[in-house]
């Protein structure tokens, strides 16, 4: 079975915790959509809650974020977010060329943001994130080999100058991680 990057949405929808956030319109984004064709080789699910959810100006609330690694080399970090007008609210900070300064520590570069809604087209089924160009970085501490992330840190701005910040915190809970299928290992791989 091809799976295709809107499954990540639908992964996290089933897999968020609930959360609290306020009731908010979508998010308008200028950039078309992009080809939908990179697959997902490996997904880490991560339980704990978010001190800081920032979207466009706008505070929201988490539990669970997800490190999804596609097989052409990009990654994001999505955030489920639970929006009672909006079951398909995720936010992702994606980027490619991710490194580790160390065993414990990984950077990513953030060239996207990928919004999705309930608005948004569907595919199979499933939503399609709109892409905003975007600039910023993601750092992870921790370890997905040894199932431990203590935390995650989340900066972008896109190119209508409205910022994304992301602070979420482990609750110390192993991270659930899944390799979907065997892939060409990456830079960004966080086994290898």
């Amino acid at each position: 079975m091809r799976l295709r990057r809107p499954v990540l949405a639908a992964t996290l929808v089933v897999f968020a915790s609930p959360c609290f956030a306020e009731t908010s319109a979508p998010i308008p984004v200028n950039n078309p959509p992009a080809q939908q064709n990179a697959l997902i080789d490996l997904l880490a699910l991560m339980s704990g809650h978010c001190k800081t959810l920032k979207i466009a100006g706008r505070t929201f609330g988490c539990k669970t974020v997800a490190y999804a690694h596609g097989d052409k080399g990009r990654v994001n970090f999505a955030v489920a977010i639970d929006d009672p007008a909006d079951d398909n609210h995720v936010v992702s900070f994606s980027g490619e060329n991710g490194k580790r300064a160390d065993d414990n520590s990984y950077e990513l570069r953030i060239d996207r943001m990928l919004i999705n809604s309930k608005n948004r087209p569907k595919v199979d089924g499933l939503p399609v994130p709109a892409e905003q160009t975007s600039t910023g970085v993601c750092r992870q501490t921790g370890n997905f080999a040894a199932k431990q992330v203590s935390d995650v840190t989340c900066s972008a701005t896109d190119s209508e100058g409205r910022r994304y910040e992301l602070l979420f915190v482990s609750d110390g809970k192993p991270v659930s991680v899944r390799r979907i299928r065997q892939s060409a290992p990456s830079i960004q791989d966080p086994f290898k």
